[in-house]
């Protein structure tokens, strides 16, 4: 006899499932956006919608304080539709989608990445590590859950799924290992801060010697302690004042490098020994340059390499000198993961310190990004702020916001004002403007959710960089 699992003891008018699904995942405030009914409802959808009943359906979370309860609502709604669940427990976003490629399994981890601890959210994969976003099965995965909610079941299926348990990271340690030969390099004493979130548990497996034989890395740790309130500071390296701590102690250490990871652990930002940051263009052009050697010695004439529009201009002149192809493409992870997918590309990178990488399953991950940061770095003597500079040639503004309500107007007063000047313009993602001469160019992209018009600009020099985006802000001001 089939059983009736309850998903929702409120009426369905307290529940508004459109403020938590974004383009690209859900994301939402604890207990009011996203609770443990919508997330049984959204993984009976996700069963659903995705027809996996009777297959392998991979959860997990990080470590905020919701996530394992809604890590096993998710399974009960999933399991009720048919699908035999494999909890993973506590997991980094980049090791659900090592176990999604892997296994071949549709999944989700439990995560709002570098958000305030309030928040929980759901990113989830089909097989292979396929994003799920709204134009591939989010919006309908939205849909089925609300129909759920309201029915106030979820009806079960003749064959109720199996939970069990299940623990990736030995073999996600092992396959990075894999990827990049870390054991010949010459020693280097490393700071990682984790912000208290999943790289205090990801980095002692890949980095240490928790679980694998020890590197010739002296780490030392910041905030490893696994805790989804966030008493140190967000975990979001993103904001230059969350990088201070880790800033200092790179030199009160005498470091060579820190490494900086989001909450998550998909994204990571690097210091060099004198406390700067690191570019994440200049990493993805590094990393674009060992990507395009190893593809070339397997016997790749032109391997392809990924990057967005607001990367730096540096990326794509690096790939072609080294006999790459370049491809750019818009911002966001599903039309990067897509690109790569559609062009076979062996790494692609973004602005933002997300990295691609074609043998981890056209998915990213910051600790992979940061193996390669490591083997450049100890397999030549320079220090990093050197070696780094080599593909820093051009001054960035970085990501300015302007609260602006009319962002078209703002870029149509833009436009005009450049109209008699010799400048080329695509909207391929908002608006890029182009100087003919290629001595400056500069993005104006809005925000979805918010009232923002974002500008991220480049130039030859401080000065001309100064000068564009000043005359640039002051009209889409006024």
């Amino acid at each position: 006899m089939n059983q009736q699992t309850p998903v929702n003891q409120q009426t369905p008018e307290t529940i508004d499932l459109s403020a938590s699904f974004k383009a690209y995942d859900v994301r939402g405030i604890v207990g009011e956006t996203i609770t443990e009914e919508t997330v049984r409802a959204t993984g009976a959808a996700f069963v659903d919608v995705l027809g996996l009943t009777g297959q392998t359906v991979l959860v997990g979370g990080d470590m905020r304080p919701s996530s394992p309860a809604f890590a096993k609502a998710f399974a009960d709604g999933a399991a009720t539709r048919g699908a035999d669940v494999q909890l993973l427990d506590l997991i980094s976003t980049d090791e659900l989608y090592f176990a999604s490629g892997t296994l071949n399994a549709a999944g989700v981890t439990f995560t709002a990445s570098h958000n305030p601890a309030e928040y929980n959210g759901i990113k989830m994969s089909r097989a292979g590590a396929v994003p799920v976003s709204s134009e591939s099965g989010l919006t309908e995965i939205r849909q089925a859950a609300e129909q759920y909610l309201v029915a106030g079941t979820v009806e079960a299926v003749e064959r109720r799924g199996v939970i069990g348990l299940s623990d990736v990271l030995p073999d996600y340690a092992a396959y990075l290992r894999s990827l990049v030969d870390l054991s010949g390099i010459r020693p280097l004493k490393v700071v990682v801060d984790a912000g208290n979130g999943m790289a205090g548990m990801t980095t002692p497996a890949v980095l240490g010697d928790a679980m694998l034989p020890a590197l010739p890395l002296t780490l030392v740790p910041l905030y490893f302690e696994l805790d989804g309130s966030f008493p140190n500071h967000p975990a979001n390296p993103l904001e230059p004042e969350n990088l201070a701590d880790l800033q200092a102690a790179v030199v009160d250490h005498g470091a060579d490098l820190g490494l900086a990871f989001d909450g998550d652990a998909d994204r990571c930002f690097v210091i060099d020994e004198t406390g700067a940051p690191v570019s994440p263009s200049a990493v993805t052009g590094l990393v674009a340059r060992r990507e395009i050697a190893r593809a070339q010695a397997a016997g790749e004439e032109h391997p392809v390499i990924i990057h967005n529009l607001i990367a730096s201009r540096a990326v794509p002149e690096l790939v072609e000198r080294e006999g790459g192809r370049p491809v750019r493409t818009r911002v966001g992870h599903s039309f990067i993961k897509a690109v790569m997918a559609s062009e076979g590309a062996v790494f692609g990178g973004e602005h933002s310190a997300h990295y691609y990488f074609r043998d981890f399953f056209n998915a990213d991950t910051g600790m992979l990004a940061a193996m390669h940061v490591l083997a450049a770095l100890g397999e030549q003597d320079r220090p990093l702020s050197e070696l780094g500079a080599e593909y820093e040639p051009y001054v960035s503004s970085g990501e300015i916001n302007s609260t602006v309500e009319d962002k078209a107007g703002a870029v149509d007063r833009v436009r005009a004002d450049l109209a008699g000047d010799d400048v080329t313009v695509d909207e391929l993602d908002g608006t890029t403007f182009s100087a003919a001469d290629g001595s400056w160019w500069f993005n104006l992209r809005p925000s979805n959710t918010e009232p923002f018009l974002r500008y991220n600009g480049e130039a030859a020099d401080r000065a001309l960089m100064e000068q564009v985006r000043d005359r640039v802000l002051a009209l889409v001001r006024a």
